[in-house]
C-alpha cells in the first residue's frame, strides 16, 4: 500500500504534514488521482513540482458550487483545469450519445464523479472560487476544442473552449514546455495577457496584432456556426498549421474578439521526455481510492511503458494528430530500461512487462529526415494513399530495445499490446516481424484494419485492404513456422463518413469469406476537431472539399453494425432489412456465401428485393408493435 507521502498533497490536511503554509498550483482533474506517466494530470504535477514549484492535485471536485475548489486554500500562481485523459462527453456517452453506465478513470467504476464539458464548469467554480487566480485550461477535452468545433452530442457547433470556460490561458497539447513557459513567467510577476509569445497556447484578444507570431486567418465562429463550407475550410486550415516546425498562428475571429492559436510547441527533445518520464511517480492511485475498490485504468497500464509520442500515422477518425501531433518523440533505450528494472521491483510484478508501445508502438523515430527541418508535408501523408518514397521504415531501434528488455533479470515475458500500424511494418527489412510473432504476442495481436472497401478506407486515412491481407498472410506464415497459436483482433468501424450500407453488405460478406466474426465493433464516434468528424458534420472532406456520403440516422447506422455481427440472433431483422434495402437478397439462403438463413415459418428463401442506389437507408414501413433495433455500443473508445 501506497503512503500518503508518495503522492502530492490532495487536502488541507496533507499540505499541514508537510509543513506546508502556502502552495503554488492547484492541479483539477476530472479523473481520479492516479500517480502514473499515462495521466495527464500527474505528469503536468510533477513536471512542476520538478521546476521547484509546490503543487496540490484536486481531483473530481463538486462542480455545483466553488467550495471544493477553496478548501486548500488559494494558490499563489494559477489553477490549472484539464478533464482528465479522455474528453468528459466521451467519457461519459457512447456513440450512440446513451449514457456510459461506468467509469474507468473513477473509483469503483463509479460513473457521474465529473461534469459534462467539465473543462468549462470546473473553470467557472475556480473563477468564482478565485476570481483574482489565473486559470489556465489544457488536456485532451481543451486541446480538441480549441477552435470553434462540432458538437456531437449537443449536435451543434460551440464556440471554443477558451471561451466558454473564461479562462486566462489555453495549452494544447503534450503541455510540458507550454506549462513550464507559463509557471516562470506567473513567477516573475508577468500577467496572462503579456504571455502572448508562448508556443502551443491559446488566448483570447481585442487586438489580433499582437500575435507574436507569422499567422493565417481561418473563418470565424459564426462563419463556421452558419456555413458548413466555411467549417470544413476551418477544419482544414487547423490542420494543415498543425505543425512545430512549419506551422503558423490561426486566428479566428469569434464575437467581437478573436481567439489566436500559436504555432505547437517543439516535441520533447530525447533528454527532456527521459525526465519527464523518470519524474518521481508513485505509479498508483491515490490511497484515498483503495476503500472506494481503487481505479481500474491503472490495471491496464500499471506494468506498461510508454517509449513514444506523436502519431504520423494520422488516421482521420483519431483525436492523436491534432493534440500530440504528428512528429515522432522518443525516451533513450537506457531509460526505458531504467523504467523496466524499476517495474521489476514492484511488489506485484509477476514478471510480464504488459506493453512497450505508445500511440503506435513501432514508432521509434520520425518518418523521414526531412521532416526534423522542413516540418511534415502540407496536405499529406507519410503512409497512406501510399507510403511516401522517402518514408523510413526501419524497425532496428524497436527491435533492439525490446531484445534489451527480454534480458533484464526478473523479466519473463515483453509483450507489445498498443496499436501496431501493420502497414509500416509490411515496409520493415530487418527481423522484427518474426521476433514480433516469436517472443511479443500474448495470444492476439491488435490491429485495425477499420475496413475493407477502399474508398471508404481513403476517407479514414488508411491502407488499402490488399495491403492488410498480405500482412495477414504473413502473420499466419509466420506463426506456422515458429508453431504458435496466436490470433489477429481486427477492429473495425461501422459508418464512418464514405461507408454506405452497400459497403457495409460487401465489409460483411468478406468477413464471412473469410472466417471472421468480429467481437470489437465500433460505432464511428464524432469526436471534436478530427478531419472524420469534419466530414460527419459537413458532408465535406476538408481534404478536397468534395462532397462525402454520410450514414445519419440512428436506423442506418444499426443496420451498418449489424452487418458486422450478423450471426447474433439479435441483430437478425436489422441484417434482413439491410440485404433487401441494398438489392442482395442472394446472401439471404442456405450456401456459405450467404449471411443470413432463410426465414424458418417458409423454409424457402424470401423474394428478391428490388436494388437501390448507394445512399441513404430508405424505411420500410414497420409492421405493427414491433420498435426499431438498436445498435450495441463497442468497447473502443476514440
Amino acid at each position: 500500500m501506497a503512503d500518503r507521502l508518495d503522492f502530492l498533497p490532495v487536502s488541507k490536511q496533507d499540505m499541514e504534514d508537510r509543513g506546508w503554509w502556502y502552495y503554488d498550483y492547484l492541479v483539477v482533474t476530472g479523473d481520479a488521482y492516479v500517480d502514473h506517466p499515462s495521466f495527464g494530470a500527474a505528469v503536468i504535477s510533477r513536471v512542476l513540482e520538478a521546476a521547484g514549484y509546490r503543487v496540490a492535485v484536486l481531483s473530481q471536485p463538486d462542480w455545483h458550487s466553488p467550495k471544493a475548489f477553496e478548501e486548500m486554500g488559494r494558490p499563489r500562481y494559477a489553477v490549472m483545469i484539464g478533464a482528465g485523459n479522455l474528453d468528459s462527453m466521451v467519457a461519459h456517452y457512447t456513440a450512440s450519445r446513451k449514457r456510459r453506465g461506468d467509469d474507468v478513470y473513477s473509483p469503483g467504476r463509479r460513473a457521474g464523479r465529473r461534469p459534462d464539458h467539465a473543462v468549462i464548469v470546473y473553470a467557472n467554480r475556480a473563477k468564482e472560487a478565485f476570481p483574482d487566480v489565473p486559470v489556465v485550461i489544457g488536456g485532451m477535452e481543451a486541446s480538441l476544442r480549441r477552435f470553434a468545433h462540432y458538437d456531437y452530442w449537443e449536435d451543434r457547433v460551440r464556440r471554443s473552449v477558451l471561451e466558454d470556460s473564461g479562462a486566462d490561458l489555453l495549452v494544447y497539447g503534450m503541455g510540458e514546455t507550454a506549462t513550464l513557459a507559463i509557471a516562470a513567467g506567473l513567477s516573475r510577476g508577468r500577467k496572462p495577457s503579456d504571455m502572448r509569445d508562448i508556443r502551443g497556447t491559446g488566448y483570447l484578444t481585442d487586438d489580433p496584432s499582437s500575435c507574436a507570431f507569422p499567422h493565417v486567418t481561418c473563418p470565424s465562429f459564426e462563419e463556421v456556426f452558419r456555413d458548413k463550407k466555411a467549417y470544413a475550410e476551418a477544419n482544414r486550415i487547423q490542420y494543415d498549421e498543425h505543425d512545430p516546425v512549419r506551422g503558423k498562428a490561426i486566428v479566428q475571429k469569434t464575437g467581437d474578439r478573436w481567439l489566436v492559436i500559436n504555432p505547437p510547441q517543439m516535441p520533447l527533445t530525447t533528454e527532456e521526455f527521459d525526465r519527464v518520464s523518470e519524474l518521481p511517480y508513485a505509479r498508483l492511485p491515490h490511497p484515498d481510492y483503495d476503500s472506494m475498490g481503487g481505479v481500474p485504468a491503472i490495471e491496464e497500464v500499471r506494468f506498461s511503458i510508454i517509449h513514444n509520442r506523436g502519431c504520423f500515422g494520422a488516421c482521420n477518425f483519431c483525436s492523436l494528430a491534432f493534440h500530440q501531433g504528428r512528429m515522432i518523440t522518443c525516451r533513450s533505450e537506457e531509460s526505458v530500461l531504467r523504467e523496466a528494472e524499476l517495474l521489476t521491483k514492484l511488489p506485484d510484478f509477476k514478471g510480464y512487462i504488459h506493453d512497450v508501445g505508445g500511440p503506435t508502438a513501432n514508432f521509434r523515430h520520425t518518418s523521414c529526415e526531412k521532416q526534423k527541418k522542413y516540418g511534415l508535408c502540407k496536405g499529406k501523408n507519410c503512409l497512406t494513399p501510399e507510403p511516401c518514397r522517402s518514408l523510413n521504415a526501419d524497425h532496428s531501434d524497436y527491435l533492439r530495445l525490446l531484445r534489451r528488455l527480454r534480458e533484464i533479470p526478473g523479466v519473463k515475458k515483453v509483450f507489445v499490446r498498443s496499436g501496431i500500424r501493420f502497414d509500416y511494418l509490411m515496409l520493415d527489412r530487418t527481423e522484427f516481424f518474426s521476433e514480433l510473432v516469436r517472443h511479443h504476442i500474448s495470444g492476439q495481436l491488435k490491429v485495425a484494419p477499420e475496413h475493407c472497401i477502399d474508398k471508404v478506407l481513403d476517407y479514414m486515412g488508411k491502407p488499402h485492404n490488399e495491403v492488410y491481407e498480405r500482412f495477414q498472410q504473413r502473420y499466419a506464415r509466420l506463426n506456422t513456422k515458429y508453431d504458435k497459436e496466436q490470433y489477429l483482433v481486427p477492429y473495425l468501424i461501422s459508418s464512418h463518413p464514405g461507408s454506405t450500407l452497400a459497403d457495409a453488405v460487401r465489409l460483411a460478406e468478406y468477413l464471412n469469406r473469410t472466417g471472421r466474426q468480429p467481437e470489437q465493433v465500433q460505432d464511428f464516434y464524432p469526436t471534436p476537431g478530427t478531419l472524420s468528424t469534419c466530414m460527419y458534420y459537413t458532408g465535406i472532406d476538408p481534404r478536397t472539399m468534395k462532397p462525402v456520403y454520410v450514414a445519419r440516422s440512428p436506423k442506418e447506422k444499426a443496420m451498418q453494425r449489424a452487418l458486422l455481427q450478423w450471426k447474433r440472433p439479435e441483430k437478425r431483422e436489422l441484417v434482413l432489412e439491410a440485404l433487401r434495402l441494398t438489392g442482395r437478397t442472394d446472401l439471404i439462403g442456405w450456401g456459405k456465401e450467404c449471411l443470413i438463413r432463410p426465414e424458418k415459418r417458409t423454409g424457402t428463401r424470401p423474394d428478391q428485393g428490388k436494388a437501390v442506389r448507394e445512399g441513404p437507408a430508405q424505411r420500410p414501413e414497420r409492421k405493427k408493435g414491433r420498435k426499431p433495433a438498436q445498435g450495441r455500443t463497442g468497447k473502443r473508445r476514440r
